[in-house]
């Protein structure tokens, strides 16, 4: 018989909202969480309030998925669990660790008899509830253990077996810069549109692009999405991001492998938060000491600027 019983360890927004969806898929789902979410209380969902009360729910193999926070908090979670396993057992590592450290933790762990998948998850809290795109790393006999449930959780041919471990998570990471890439692009582009010489109906194109153009995508929805929502772009332009694209980063130049879309778009997000802007006062400096520009605005500079190209589509103006 199918071991359908399965524990997360993590119940924040991905976390929880996987559990959601197993459990309404027939899975039995043991969760364990530092904060144990409140008014939470649906069939199949039990909360355990120890690793070990949750390690004593599950059946052998074990699978426990984690979905925390990448970096240090996955070494100690793994390192509480290791003693309480048994052979065979697997842990499932669904957050954004870097595939390097998968690899490290997968090797260090088979030593004790132990599994680790590496598991990329996309599709955010959204996708996490209704359907994901998982991205898997590891070993097959593992992931023979774990595919049905995630091809229940995932949308229709959204799975796929990418390799040996580290290999899933580094796909999701050259996902995560594609991402980046794409909402670069969309950004400069909705700049374009803003400031073209008459008034344009942005939403409307949105809309429009969404239907029969290339670029239609769920990014371009989000967009008109969010437009609507704001009322137009009347919202900060600082941005968190985790940091996983400087990683790629990093991949890219010791692999000798050009990737000037996603390391601008890198660059272009952590220029955004630049609120003392040194760059742009050191530049004005040098500029008026070697041609005599003039500190701040100048209202005979900004008419050349604007005037002093004859021809073009600006010629009548």
């Amino acid at each position: 018989m199918e071991n359908k019983t399965y524990g997360i360890i993590g119940l924040g927004k991905m976390g929880l909202n996987l559990a959601f969806n197993a459990t309404d898929k027939g899975y039995k789902i043991v969760g364990y969480d530092m904060h144990t979410p409140a008014g939470v209380n649906k069939e199949n969902l039990v909360f355990a309030d120890s690793l070990q009360t949750l390690i004593d729910q599950l059946p052998r193999p074990r699978k426990i998925f984690i979905y925390i926070p990448a970096g240090k908090a996955v070494d100690m979670v793994i390192g509480e669990l290791t003693p309480l396993l048994d052979k065979g057992d697997i842990i499932i590592d669904g957050g954004n660790s870097y595939w390097g450290d998968s690899i490290r933790r997968a090797e260090k762990l088979k030593e004790q008899g132990l599994y680790l998948i590496d598991c990329g998850t996309s599709g955010g809290t959204s996708g996490a509830r209704n359907g994901a795109c998982f991205m898997i790393g590891g070993d097959k006999e593992a992931v023979s253990h774990i595919e049905d449930l995630l091809k229940d959780l995932a949308v229709p041919n959204g799975y796929t077996h990418c390799g040996a471990s580290g290999s899933g998570h580094f796909v999701k990471l050259v996902h995560n810069g594609i991402e980046f890439g794409m909402l670069q692009a969309i950004g400069e582009g909705m700049d374009l549109l803003e400031h073209y010489r008459e008034k344009l109906n942005i939403s409307e194109i949105l809309y429009t692009w969404n239907h029969g153009s290339v670029v239609r995508s769920w990014l371009i929805e989000l967009m008109k999405q969010l437009y609507d929502e704001k009322q137009g772009f009347n919202v900060p332009s600082y941005v968190e991001d985790t940091g996983e694209v400087n990683w790629l980063v990093s991949d890219a130049m010791r692999m000798e492998v050009s990737i000037p879309v996603i390391s601008q778009s890198v660059m272009q997000l952590i220029a955004s938060r630049d609120k003392d802007h040194t760059s742009p006062k050191a530049i004005a400096m040098m500029r008026n000491g070697f041609g005599g520009h003039p500190f701040g605005t100048d209202a005979g500079i900004e008419h050349e600027r604007h005037y002093g190209r004859v021809g073009g589509y600006d010629e009548e103006k």
